[in-house]
């Protein structure tokens, strides 16, 4: 007789007419990979043994010669696929074939493995999340690079560049009512031209992925800039939805002949993509960060938020991992990169928000330099062992900034603790600052060397030694 995972999936997909199961596994840098099996090899064995793959052709896992590895399907992920013809989807873990231990570079490994140290700590039994993903959506996206020659070129039908005099000089169309720069937050139609596309995006994650969605709007860029908020969630829900997100907001943008990219600032001169970040601590059904000091929030939570904060450089290493975030994390856009906390000031890293003060449940933090880049099964643990390291030893958050930085004079500013600012110096704070991630085996050393030294192969190295376009510029015009 079939096991209850084994029958659960196979009614599943019988119910939907499927016949291919499709395995989806995140790698280390935090992209989906997945491999499809007929339903014919859907049984017991595929959900207590798993089915085998090449570890060593995904990115951070496995050298050559220790190349074999298990994936372990959970039946309670499966989910009829919204773009795959007849296929259910189905979410999996990583196993060691020798041992059938869970593999200690899987980053979903490492999100079960906070959550359970949470509850070890007696702090806490439950943390909630609740990432804002912000994206673009552009017409076309080129880019090219070799030794004498590089470009790149995105363009939006929505783009201001793409609207009146400044189009008809281009050789474009002469389009009117398209949002300006940093002024998409957010013109009804139709100078929101996306609302259509998102509202499809919406209707696939909560009609057929059952994902709670709160709202969605355009932001504040020009050029097709979105965001879809989700209600929170637990650390390991949150994690999974996050790439569910992603998964269909690419997918619907390629339905409609267009690109969606997470990209941090890949326009120039305007807002960049973060992924403002809110969470909080539960026990007993009980919000912890609600209380009598700043803000309404709890001791515990002020000592939270300086654990982010003393943290807060290394866990930029993880949490804005690209050597674009750092184009987006400067003066000027509603950039956060002062280490510091505010109720409302969105300058500020650390944020109370004050929509609902008198709400105890809804008394969160909001940690706004993280970016939708980020490999969420490591930086949702990552800052949630940072703030269990600032409340295990009482870290103090220091000063308050509800002055007005954007009016605060530079050298005032330069005084602040700030977020680094290159994907090289936020590794070296990661390198430097890491003692507090492998508390109770969360994280491991070799998962973050294996992150550190990918990250500065293919993203450091290569862009260090590239020429820019404006470095021309600069010197045959000095």
């Amino acid at each position: 007789m079939a096991s209850k995972d084994t029958e659960s999936v196979l009614k599943l997909m019988k119910d939907n007419d499927c016949d291919i199961l499709d395995l989806k596994f995140i790698d280390v840098p935090g992209t989906w990979q997945h491999v499809a099996l007929p339903i014919s090899e859907v049984d017991d064995n595929l959900f207590s043994k798993g089915t085998g793959f090449d570890g060593s052709s995904v990115r951070g896992f496995q050298s050559i010669d220790q190349s074999d590895m298990l994936l372990l399907p959970h039946a309670e992920t499966a989910q009829v696929d919204p773009f795959e013809e007849k296929t259910v989807s189905i979410i999996a873990d990583i196993r060691d074939p020798l041992s059938n231990d869970h593999y200690s570079r899987d980053p979903r490994y490492i999100t079960i493995k906070a959550e359970e140290y949470l509850k070890s700590t007696g702090i806490g039994d439950t943390s909630y999340w609740g990432p804002e993903l912000e994206f673009f959506v552009f017409d076309s996206v080129q880019f090219f690079q070799k030794e004498n020659e590089a470009y790149f070129k995105v363009d939006s039908d929505e783009g201001i560049w793409n609207s009146g005099a400044e189009a008809m000089i281009d050789g474009g169309p002469n389009i009117g009512q398209r949002p300006g720069y940093k002024g998409g937050y957010f013109p009804a139609a139709p100078i929101d031209t996306m609302h259509g596309l998102r509202g499809e995006m919406v209707r696939i994650m909560v009609e057929q992925l059952g994902i709670h969605v709160e709202k969605h709007h355009h932001e504040v860029a020009t050029g097709g800039q979105g965001e879809i908020d989700l209600k929170y969630d637990s650390m390991l829900s949150m994690a999974d939805k996050v790439m569910k997100y992603k998964y269909v907001v690419k997918n619907v943008a390629q339905s409609w002949g267009k690109v969606a990219t997470f990209m941090p600032k890949p326009i120039y001169n305007d807002n960049g993509t973060g992924m403002h970040t809110h969470q909080s601590i539960w026990k007993d059904g009980k919000p912890l960060f609600a209380g009598n000091e700043y803000a309404g929030l709890s001791k515990l939570a002020l000592n939270y938020i300086g654990g982010l904060i003393k943290h807060g450089q290394a866990l930029m290493g993880l949490c804005a991992p690209t050597s674009n975030s750092y184009k987006r994390l400067v003066p000027g856009f509603e950039a956060p990169t002062i280490l510091g906390l505010s109720a409302r000031n969105r300058s500020a890293a650390f944020r109370v928000p004050m929509y609902d003060p008198d709400n105890k449940a809804a008394k969160r933090i909001e940690f706004r330099s993280a970016d939708p880049t980020c490999n969420p099964y490591l930086a949702f643990p990552a800052m949630l062992m940072a703030g269990l390291d600032g409340i295990e030893n009482e870290i103090d958050p220091g000063d308050v900034l509800d002055d007005d930085l954007f009016a605060m004079p530079d050298e005032e500013q330069a005084k602040l603790k700030q977020v680094p600012n290159s994907i090289d110096g936020a590794l070296k704070a990661l390198e430097d600052d890491h003692d507090f991630l492998l508390k109770g085996d969360v994280f491991t050393s070799d998962l973050l060397e294996a992150w550190i030294s990918y990250k500065r192969e293919t993203e450091v190295d290569q862009v260090r030694t590239r020429p820019h376009p404006w470095e021309y510029y600069l010197t045959f015009n000095a």
